[in-house]
């Protein structure tokens, strides 16, 4: 956040609590507030009436915390969502554990029944506090007017600082409704860290770059931290002047440019063979911001056996947590590159570097992509063809599925917080809400939501907050008519019965032009590019239905807890490649 309204930071008057939860979001610079109104937060939402900061009404309070998670990863700054006590409190708590998983920074304000009334079941109370407590940074009951304006500081600074992530308040209906002397500058609040302030010693630091110097074949694990370090550049040129591939988890794609030629892609569980394979190869790897999540890793008895490990990282929980690190760095990732860059030694490692590239061969072959068409649209051709229309420029925001990972790899990200997704909690219904508060955070920027069947009816009522706020955000729904990644395992481990994955759903065209918005439905790959023109020039939203192929799956694909080697590959095509200009 900047450093605030002069007028809200330097007024002494007195002000209900209610107000002052909008003059404290008015001198943090918020522009906007997602969020549903009702009785234990109403005293808020009348003040708002007297307030600069613009409300977007949600259709759900899930759909809130979505957004304020995507404009806060599109943006960097923190978003705001709101809600009442009781079910509006509780509907917010998958959004809050998606920021968490992800270290996304938001803020959340409940309303609270009266401080007299806690604790004895009143209408619509809820532990709020004690139910997120596992899924927050910090969380606060306020009850006093006086501690609203210092907790609301602090939660900015406690949301925003170190390993970013999800702060509640929740306010009691009487502390909304008293009034105190508002003192921005009294509120000022004390500097916080959850644990001491931690920074390699030059001992740690030559016990890397020792590594780095003396290793044969290196690889860069590029996790979601370099982008929320800022750290992108440090991260470049390390891989330059040492000559070390990279591969990116999937909340890292575009950190790393993609069209860079030491990017590897996408590693793990559907990540590309041969970057897979490189890290099992491997004699070091170079952990820069990434936690080794399950997804990432497979059989950790057989993971990169034949590698030390450098592990960077600003939570030293996540040292030592899954993977053993030879050298831990804890610390600011962009701070501890600095230090780090102008000891390390320029290396070509062409023979290395040769011998990854080499591997490639065998999955372009494979390549869905890379087939003529013989009649069938596949989720690849059109996740490609957006690629190619948007020139890789858009800010695109996925559900969680089978879609998710084929953005993952058709659609090349060049740049950091243009790839919106959940990552740690996989929340089926993220997309759509999630764009909304991109859209907000960015307006001039193209927003994509590329969404499943089975999560877009989710959170579709959020497709009336885009026309309430005459939004142009477009959407393309991957339409395979299944719970794809589900019916995925059912084909592969359990023996193809479709249990409960066949899904049935309304005509998404129709559904879009009930509320005004313009659709096309797309059945065949000659219509993907014409679909994706028409959607991109008009001036609001749009909404394309793309009916494809309905048991395709995702490919290559580790299975859960299976060595990294042991990938599940796309049966080898019987055509030759073909030419992808």
């Amino acid at each position: 956040m900047s450093n605030g309204r002069p007028d809200a930071k330097t007024e002494r008057k007195t002000l209900t609590g209610a107000e002052i939860i909008w003059k404290s979001l008015e001198a943090l610079d918020v522009d906007c507030v997602f969020g549903y109104p009702g009785g234990a937060i109403l005293p808020t939402y009348d003040a708002l009436t007297r307030s600069k900061i613009h409300h977007v009404l949600v259709r759900h309070e899930q759909g809130a915390t979505h957004m304020a998670d995507g404009y806060a990863r599109a943006s960097g700054r923190v978003g705001v969502a709101m809600a009442t006590s009781g079910p509006g409190a509780t509907n917010m708590v998958t959004g809050i554990a998606t920021a968490m998983m992800d270290s996304s920074p938001i803020v959340c304000i409940t309303g609270q029944v009266g401080s007299t009334l806690i604790g004895t079941d009143a209408f619509q109370e809820s532990d709020i506090t004690g139910i997120t407590l596992p899924i927050t940074k910090h969380n606060y009951l306020i009850s006093r007017a006086e501690d609203i304006a210092p907790s609301i500081r602090e939660a900015f600074q406690i949301a925003a600082s170190d390993r970013p992530g999800p702060v509640l308040l929740d306010i009691t209906k009487d502390a909304q409704q008293a009034s105190c002397v508002f003192d921005w500058e009294a509120a000022a609040p004390k500097p916080h860290r959850r644990e001491p302030v931690f920074f390699p010693d030059q001992v740690e630091l030559e016990a890397a770059l020792a590594l780095i110097n003396q290793a044969q074949r290196p690889v860069i694990l590029a996790g979601h931290g370099i982008i929320l370090s800022g750290a992108e550049r440090e991260v470049r040129a390390l891989a330059e002047r040492a000559g070390i591939p990279v591969a990116l988890t999937l909340l890292g794609l575009g950190s790393f440019p993609a069209s860079h030629p030491l990017n590897l892609g996408m590693m793990g569980m559907h990540g590309e063979a041969w970057v897979n394979q490189a890290i099992q190869e491997a004699d070091l790897l170079i952990a820069l911001g990434m936690r080794f999540d399950d997804r990432v890793t497979g059989k950790l008895s057989t993971y990169a056996t034949k590698a030390k490990k450098i592990h960077i990282e600003i939570d030293r929980a996540e040292i030592n947590k899954i993977v053993h690190a030879d050298v831990p760095l804890i610390g600011d990732l962009r701070e501890v590159l600095e230090r780090l860059l102008p000891g390390v030694r320029p290396l070509a490692r062409s023979e290395w570097i040769a011998q990854v590239t080499a591997s490639k061969h065998d999955s372009a072959v494979r390549d869905i992509q890379n087939l003529p068409d013989n009649g069938h649209l596949y989720a690849a051709h059109v996740i490609n063809a957006l690629w190619r229309e948007t020139k890789g420029d858009a800010i695109v925001v996925t559900d969680v599925g089978q879609h998710q990972m084929w953005e993952a790899q058709y659609y090349h990200h060049e740049r950091s917080r243009t790839l919106i997704t959940s990552g740690g909690l996989g929340t089926m219904g993220f997309a759509l809400p999630a764009a909304i508060g991109a859209k907000f955070a960015c307006p001039e920027s193209e927003v994509w939501v590329v969404a499943g069947d089975g999560g877009f009816q989710m959170t579709m009522a959020e497709l009336a907050t885009i026309v309430q706020e005459k939004l142009n955000v477009k959407i393309a729904i991957i339409n395979n008519g299944f719970l794809g990644m589900v019916r995925q395992w059912q084909e592969f481990f359990y023996d193809g019965r479709y249990e409960s994955t066949p899904l049935l759903s309304p005509d998404f065209a129709k559904l879009a032009e009930a509320y005004g918005i313009p659709a096309l439905t797309v059945t065949q790959r000659a219509q993907v590019n014409p679909a994706l023109q028409t959607s991109r020039f008009h001036a609001g939203p749009a909404l394309i239905d793309f009916r494809v192929e309905q048991e395709d799956s995702v490919f290559p694909m580790v299975p859960a807890g299976a060595d990294l080697a042991a990938m599940i590959r796309r049966p080898t095509p019987l055509v030759e490649r073909a030419s992808d200009e």
